[in-house]
C-alpha cells in the first residue's frame, strides 16, 4: 500500500505525540514537529506508510537523542498486557472453541498502537471482543489451513500486543502439535514495535523459533529484511501477519497464504479492506 494524502497529516501528528510521550521541552517539541513538517514535503508517494515512518522516527530519535523513543511506554504496555493474562487463560480453559478465542485475543492486543490515528482502550476491547464478529471473516479458512500446514510464521507488531501473541502461539501449539512455529520481530526499535529485547523477555525464544527480521520499518518490508527472514517468509506454509503496519507492507505480496489479523484504526486501511474504523479483521490472501 502506497501512502495517501491522509497519511502525511497522520505522520506529522505522530511527531507531536512522540514529543508528548517523551515529555519534550517546548523548544524540543517544536523542533521535532517542524522537522517532520519539512520532511513531509519530500515524502514519496511510491513508499508505503511504514517506510515513510522509518525515515521520520529515525530523525526524531536523532533529534531527541534517544535510541528507543518509546522505551518507558513499552514497559508500561507490557505490564498492562500481562495483568490481563490470568483472566484470558481462564477464558481459554473454559472455552469450547479455543482457536477462535485465542485468535480474538491476538486481535484485541492490536489496539496497543502508538502510531494509529484512532486510539482504543485495551480493557474495553477485551471486554467486548469475544462478542464481536470479524467484519472480514476468513476464520474458517484459517482454521482449515492450520489442519494441513507444517510451518507457520507469525509476524509480530507492537509491544504489549506481543504478550497476547505469546498466548496465541501457545494455544496454537497445543491444538496443532504437528506445526513448527516461528515468531518474527523488528530489527531495531521503531515506534512501539516489538524487537528481540521484548520478545526474549516474554520468553518467545523458549516457546518457538524467534527471528530478528532486520527491518527498520514498523511493518515487514521484504526488501529490507535479512536473507534468513526473506527465506523464512517465502518458505513458511502459512504466514500470520499481525497489525496494520504489516498489512500495509504486504498488500500486495509476492506470496500467497497470508492471514492478516488486525484492528482497523485508520480510514486508509479501512478503505483498502472495504470496512470501517473499529472493525476486526481475519483476512486470508
Amino acid at each position: 500500500m502506497n501512502i495517501e494524502e491522509e497519511c502525511v497529516g497522520c505522520i506529522i501528528n505522530q511527531s507531536a505525540r512522540v514529543a508528548k510521550a517523551i515529555k519534550a521541552s517546548e523548544s524540543l517539541a517544536s523542533e521535532m514537529i517542524s522537522t517532520v513538517e519539512h520532511m513531509s514535503k519530500e515524502f514519496s508517494f511510491k513508499d508505503n506508510p511504514p517506510e515513510i515512518a522509518s525515515y521520520v522516527y529515525e530523525k526524531l530519535a536523532e533529534i531527541a537523542n534517544k535510541t528507543d523513543l518509546y522505551d518507558e511506554v513499552k514497559e508500561l504496555s507490557t505490564k498492562k498486557a500481562l495483568s490481563f493474562i490470568p483472566l484470558l487463560k481462564d477464558r481459554l480453559l473454559s472455552s469450547r472453541n479455543k482457536l477462535l478465542i485465542a485468535t480474538k485475543i491476538a486481535v484485541a492486543g492490536n489496539v496497543i498502537d502508538l502510531a494509529a490515528a484512532v486510539e482504543f482502550d485495551l480493557e474495553d476491547e477485551l471486554n467486548k471482543i469475544f462478542d464481536t464478529n470479524f467484519a472480514y471473516n476468513d476464520f474458517e479458512i484459517l482454521k482449515e489451513k492450520l489442519t494441513t500446514v507444517k510451518t507457520v510464521l507469525v509476524i509480530g507488531d507492537n509491544v504489549g500486543e506481543h504478550i497476547f501473541d505469546y498466548l496465541f502461539i501457545e494455544t496454537l501449539k497445543e491444538l496443532y502439535p504437528h506445526i513448527e512455529f516461528s515468531y518474527m520481530v523488528r530489527g531495531n526499535p521503531i515506534i512501539n514495535d516489538v524487537t528481540m529485547k521484548e520478545a526474549k523477555e516474554a520468553g518467545f525464544d523458549k516457546l518457538c523459533e524467534l527471528v530478528d527480521s532486520g527491518v527498520n520499518t514498523p511493518g515487514f518490508t521484504y526488501n529490507r529484511a535479512n536473507s534468513y527472514s526473506q527465506k523464512l517468509f517465502d518458505s513458511a506454509d502459512l504466514v500470520i501477519s499481525k497489525g496494520m503496519g504489516n498489512y500495509e507492507c504486504m498488500r500486495p505480496s509476492h506470496r500467497q497464504n497470508i492471514c492478516f489479523l488486525l484492528k482497523v484504526k485508520c480510514s486508509v486501511v479501512a478503505n483498502s479492506l472495504g470496512k470501517e474504523i473499529g472493525d476486526i479483521v481475519c483476512k486470508v490472501a
